[in-house]
C-alpha cells in the first residue's frame, strides 16, 4: 500500500500528518492510516482535538489516479471522509501547500480550516473527465453559495488563501509556525463552543438558492462555451442542482456518487487522464539525465519586434525576467511597444490585471535598435518571418556579440535548426523555440533539438519552459517538427475535400462538430489566403493543386479575415463568418478544370480523412523519433491546433478506435490517393500485433528523419 500517516501529540492535540510523496495523494495506505489515527485519536480521552497536515509542501493534492478501476484495497474514501467528518473531537485541516480535488474534499469533512499564506484550493476533476466524488459538489455550495461553488469547479482554478479565506472556504490563515496556529486556533475554538459546525449541516445558502434559475443557467451557458463536448460539466452542474433542491444531505451524495460513476465509465475520462499524464511525461527528455545542470536565466533577449516577438517578450516580463527586444528600425520598435501596452492594458481592462502590475511589468521590457544592448541576455531568441537567409544574418550577428555562454534561439515553425546552427561557433548552444501564436495566450511550446544541441541548453530551456508557464514539447530537427508537418497532410485532406464536392461550411461544420475550435477553412481566413499565396507569386511558382482554389480568391482580392472576404463573408469588426455563396462558382470551375466530379461527401468522410491524416503522419514521426511518445503528439495538438481534450489527441483518438480499424480506413482511403494514404509501417506493425501507439522505437530500430530538401516549402 503506498503512503502512511504519522501521529504525533503535542499537549492534548493529536497532530495527524499524511505522508505520500511529493503530493501526499489519498493512496490505499493513507486511507487505512487515516481511518486508523482517527480511531486512535478519537479513543484517547487525554485528546481534546486533532489536526491534519501534509507532509512537505503539500496539504493532500487528491485521490490516487493509478488507483482508477482497481480494486479498492483498504476503506474507500467515502468511508474514510466519514470517520474525519463525524470525528467525536473537534478536527482542524492545516492547509501547507495545495490542497486539490479529493484534498479539499478532505478539509471541507473537518470543522475547521487553517491555511498558509502561500496555499492553495480547487476542485480541478473536470480537467480528468470526472466530477469532484467524495462530497466536492455537496459540501462546497453549503459553505459559499452554489454559484461560486459551480464557478470553481467548472473552471477548475486553484483559489489562493486569502481569497478563500474571503469566500468562507477557510476560517484563519496562519502568518507564523502553522501548527502552532493550528493548535491555538483549536483550543481556542474549544473553549468558545461543546459543539463543532459540520459544513453537511449548513443548508442555509442552498435553501436560498431554491427557485433561482440564474444560477444554473449562467453554469450552463459557460459549460457551452468554454468546455464544449465534454461529459463531465454537465454532471457537476446535475449535483450542485440536487444539493440546492434535496433537504437531505445523505440523498444528494448519493445522486453525486451516481453521477461520478457515470463520469468514471465514459470514454472522455480514460481520454483526459491521458492528457493529464500526457502534460507530465512531455517534460521528461529519455536520454538527458534529471540531474543534467542548467544554466540560470536572468535577462532574455527578443529579436524581432513583430507579433511573435512582441507576444514572446511578454511571456518572460510575466514571469519577472527582464527582456531587451530589438528590431531593425524605430517604427517597427514603437509599433510593437504600442501592441505589447494594448495588451496588457486590456488586460487591466478585464480585471485582470492591476494598473500597478502592468506598469512593472511592461517596464521590463525594454527595446533597442542595437546588438550590443543583447551582450548580458543569458538567452535570445529570434522571431523574425520564415527566411534561412535572413536567420542566417541575425545568427551570426548575434554570435558576435552575446556572450558566449549564452543560448541562441530560434522561433522558426519548421526551418532547419541544423543549418541555422552551422553558421555559429556554438552549435551546442542552438536551439529551437516554436512559440503558437498569439505567444502570450498560447499554452505550447515546441522545443526542437538540433544535432549538437547540448544536454545543457535542452534542460535549461524545459526549464525555463515552466517557468514562463508553457507546457513544452520536444522534437527533433525534421521539416515541420510535429505540429506543422502532421498539419501539411489535414490542411491537404480539407483542400481535396473542397476540390472533391464538399463546400468550406460543411468540412468546417463537420471538424467543429467532432470537437475542435475551428474547422479549417476558418483557421485558413483567420491566418490570411495570401501569404502562401505571395509567398508563391515571389518565388514564380505555380499553385499547387490543393491550393489552386485559396489562390485564385486571393486573384479575386478575397484575402481571408483580414479584409473581411476569404472562404466566407465577414462583418466590420467581427469575426464571426458569414456564407459566400459567390464563391461556389470558384469552387465548381477549377474543380472541373482538374478532373474533378464534384459528388456528395458525408460528414464521417470528412472527419475521417482529416483527422486520420494527422494520425497516419504521427505514426510516421514516431517511427523517425521526431517526437519521443505518441502522447507527446497528442499534447502538441491539443495545446496547438484546437483538438479536443475529451478525446485525448489524435494518437490517443486512433488507439481508442483500434489500429486494425485505422488501417482498414486507410487502405480504403487508398482509392482515392495511393500514395497519400499509404500507411506507416509503424501503423501496419502495430495493428498486425493488435498493439497501440506508445513510445518511439529503440534508437536502431528507427527509420532514417525525413530530409529537409524532401519538402518543398521549408
Amino acid at each position: 500500500m503506498k503512503g502512511t500517516v504519522n501521529y504525533s501529540v503535542v499537549g492534548n492535540v493529536a497532530i495527524l500528518e499524511v505522508d505520500n510523496p511529493p503530493v501526499n495523494p489519498l493512496s490505499s495506505g493513507v486511507r487505512v492510516g487515516l481511518k486508523e489515527c482517527f480511531e486512535k485519536a478519537n479513543s484517547d480521552d487525554s485528546i481534546t482535538g486533532i489536526i491534519l497536515k501534509g507532509a512537505g509542501n503539500a496539504f493532500i493534492a487528491g485521490a490516487d489516479i493509478s488507483e482508477f478501476g482497481q480494486k479498492v484495497e483498504g476503506p474507500d474514501l467515502h468511508s474514510t471522509l466519514a470517520g474525519i467528518e463525524l470525528s467525536e473531537k473537534p478536527v482542524v485541516a492545516a492547509i501547507n501547500g495545495p490542497a486539490l480535488g479529493g484534498g479539499l474534499e478532505t478539509a471541507l469533512c473537518c470543522n475547521y480550516r487553517i491555511a498558509t499564506q502561500n496555499s492553495f484550493v480547487g476542485l480541478p476533476e473536470v480537467n480528468l473527465g470526472l466530477l469532484p466524488g467524495a462530497g466536492g459538489t455537496q459540501r462546497l455550495p453549503r459553505i459559499i453559495g452554489p454559484d461560486k461553488a459551480l464557478t470553481i469547479m467548472l473552471t477548475a482554478e486553484g483559489v489562493q488563501a486569502q481569497k478563500a479565506l474571503e469566500m468562507g472556504i477557510l476560517d484563519e490563515i496562519s502568518n507564523n509556525d502553522l501548527i502552532e496556529d493550528a493548535i491555538n486556533f483549536l483550543e481556542k475554538k474549544i473553549k468558545q463552543n461543546s459543539s463543532h459546525p459540520k459544513i453537511r449541516d449548513a443548508n442555509e445558502m442552498l435553501v436560498e438558492a431554491r427557485g433561482n434559475s440564474e444560477i444554473i443557467d449562467k453554469a450552463k451557458s459557460y459549460v457551452a462555451k468554454a468546455r464544449r463536448g465534454q461529459f463531465a460539466p454537465g454532471q457537476i452542474i446535475k449535483c450542485v442542482e440536487s444539493a440546492i433542491n434535496l433537504d437531505d444531505f445523505d440523498e444528494g451524495m448519493k445522486k453525486e456518487s451516481e453521477y461520478f460513476l457515470e463520469c468514471l465509465m465514459h470514454p472522455q475520462r480514460e481520454a483526459m487522464i491521458n492528457v493529464f499524464f500526457g502534460q507530465r511525461t512531455a517534460a521528461k527528455i529519455k536520454d538527458v539525465p534529471r540531474e543534467t545542470p542548467t544554466s540560470e536565466i536572468k535577462a532574455v533577449g527578443i529579436v524581432g519586434a513583430g507579433t511573435m516577438g512582441g507576444g514572446i517578450a511578454m511571456n518572460f516580463a510575466n514571469a519577472g525576467i527582464p527582456v531587451t527586444i530589438l528590431d531593425q528600425d524605430q517604427e517597427n520598435i514603437d509599433r510593437g511597444m504600442n501592441v505589447i501596452n494594448k495588451n496588457y492594458q486590456f488586460m487591466v481592462e478585464r480585471g485582470r490585471m492591476k494598473e500597478e502590475v502592468k506598469n512593472k511589468t511592461v517596464a521590463l521590457i525594454t527595446p533597442t535598435l542595437d546588438y550590443e544592448s543583447l551582450k548580458d541576455c543569458d538567452i535570445v531568441i529570434e522571431a523574425v518571418y520564415e527566411n534561412l537567409e535572413l536567420k542566417h544574418k541575425i545568427f551570426m550577428e548575434l554570435d558576435k556579440h552575446v556572450k558566449p555562454e549564452a543560448i541562441l534561439a530560434t522561433n522558426t515553425s519548421g526551418l532547419d535548426i541544423d543549418s541555422i546552427a552551422s553558421v555559429t561557433n556554438r552549435p551546442e548552444k542552438i536551439v529551437g523555440t516554436h512559440f503558437f501564436s498569439p505567444a502570450n495566450i498560447m499554452k505550447l511550446l515546441e522545443v526542437v533539438r538540433g544535432e549538437n544541441t547540448s544536454n545543457e541548453t535542452l534542460a535549461t530551456v524545459m526549464k525555463i519552459s515552466k517557468a514562463i508557464k508553457k507546457t513544452a514539447v520536444v522534437s527533433l530537427n525534421a521539416p515541420g517538427f510535429i505540429g506543422n508537418r502532421m498539419l501539411l497532410g489535414y490542411s491537404k485532406q480539407a483542400n481535396m475535400l473542397l476540390l472533391e464536392g464538399a463546400l468550406p461550411s460543411q468540412i468546417d461544420n463537420a471538424i467543429e462538430a467532432f470537437g475542435l475550435n475551428m474547422g479549417p477553412f476558418r483557421m485558413m481566413d483567420l491566418i490570411g489566403l495570401d501569404l502562401g499565396w505571395r509567398a508563391r507569386k515571389l518565388a514564380g511558382v505555380d499553385s499547387p493543386l490543393t491550393n489552386k482554389i485559396a489562390d485564385t480568391l486571393c486573384e479575386n482580392e478575397r484575402f481571408g479575415q483580414k479584409n473581411s472576404k476569404g472562404f466566407y463573408n465577414y462583418s466590420e469588426g467581427s469575426r464571426a463568418p458569414n456564407p459566400a455563396p459567390e464563391n461556389e462558382e470558384i469552387y465548381f470551375k477549377i474543380s472541373e478544370e482538374n478532373g474533378f466530379t464534384r459528388r456528395e461527401i458525408s460528414d464521417e468522410e470528412i472527419v475521417d480523412r482529416c483527422i486520420l491524416a494527422l494520425v497516419n503522419e504521427g505514426a510516421k514521426i514516431l517511427e523517425e523519433g521526431v517526437a519521443q511518445r505518441a502522447s507527446d503528439m497528442d499534447i502538441v495538438y491539443i495545446n496547438g491546433y484546437g483538438f479536443p481534450v475529451w478525446r485525448g489527441g489524435p494518437m490517443f483518438y486512433a488507439n481508442s478506435l483500434g489500429l486494425d480499424k485505422v488501417l482498414e480506413k486507410l487502405k480504403g482511403f487508398q482509392e482515392i490517393d495511393s500514395d497519400f494514404w499509404k500507411p506507416a509501417d509503424l501503423l501496419v506493425k502495430l495493428a498486425k500485433d493488435k498493439l497501440k501507439f506508445g513510445e518511439a522505437p529503440d534508437i536502431n530500430e528507427r527509420k532514417g528523419k525525413m530530409k529537409f530538401p524532401d519538402i518543398v516549402g521549408y
